[in-house]
């Protein structure tokens, strides 16, 4: 267990990869702080069962991604809690599929606050923590549209890109202080937030949810497989080592040959 008496906070980690990233940290004994969005039993049911099987503590926070005083207690809560953080996932985000002529402002806004700016916030609050201690693993969900785009996303596509940009420049100021500041860019893996992009993508492009699985969402990954979520936790995990520490400003992919070409 690595990581005993490390914390961490993973924001959008009620389920999907960052639940996945959850767990895993907490199997190797940080306590994680838990973050995002669904119904309290069943997040209640998720965080004593992440307890209970790792010995960690786990907490949760109903933090609003677009909200920075959220975002800033967030992070102090944890620190007040254990100290730290230690480690911060910035794993939150939301789509929306639509072409640009009729993208929707308010979508354009709460994707770019949620996926992007939150990120920014919770590192500004978090690094100060990790400078005092000489240790910090800052880790960002982006995504296979950090380094190429698709039709019809084009605010997912503006904040990943941006996401990569902030994790090189943060990188860069923390180089010295025992931090590391990288991007994980899965290709599609099956989540709820992948599964809710099919019906707009079927109206987008008139297609049925089958073709949408096999002829866009698969259509780049050459291994025509989805990534797991285990696989991209796997990734961050490492990302946690001292055996990675040389690792730092860095964005990698994990998208089943999608960027190969």
């Amino acid at each position: 267990m690595f990581l005993k008496g490390k914390s961490a906070v993973v924001t959008g980690s009620t389920s999907g990869i960052g639940l996945a990233i959850a767990r895993a940290l907490a199997d190797e004994g940080a306590n994680v702080m838990l973050n995002g969005f669904g119904e309290a039993e069943a997040i209640e049911r998720v965080r004593g069962e992440i307890a209970t099987a790792s010995g960690a503590e786990a907490l949760y926070d109903a933090a609003d991604m677009t909200k920075p005083d959220e975002i800033a207690a967030m992070i102090a809560r944890a620190h007040d809690a254990w100290g730290g953080p230690d480690i911060v996932v910035n794993n939150a985000g939301i789509q929306f599929v639509s072409g640009i002529a009729d993208f929707p402002l308010e979508k354009w806004d709460s994707i770019l606050a949620i996926n992007l700016t939150s990120a920014f916030h919770a590192m500004r609050a978090a690094v100060p923590h990790m400078r005092a201690r000489r240790w910090g693993r800052i880790i960002s969900t982006a995504s296979a549209h950090s380094l190429v785009a698709s039709p019809n996303k084009s605010a997912y596509v503006a904040a990943k890109h941006g996401l990569v940009g902030l994790s090189k420049a943060v990188a860069l100021e923390t180089a010295t202080d025992g931090i590391t500041v990288n991007c994980i860019s899965p290709g599609y893996v099956w989540t709820p937030l992948v599964e809710s992009q099919i019906p707009d993508t079927m109206k987008a492009r008139g297609m049925t949810r089958e073709q949408v699985m096999n002829d866009v969402l698969l259509a780049a990954q050459p291994t025509k497989e989805f990534v797991t979520p285990e696989q991209v936790a796997a990734f961050a995990l490492f990302l946690c080592r001292d055996e990675a520490k040389a690792i730092t400003g860095a964005n990698l992919s994990a998208d089943g040959g999608w960027t190969a070409a």
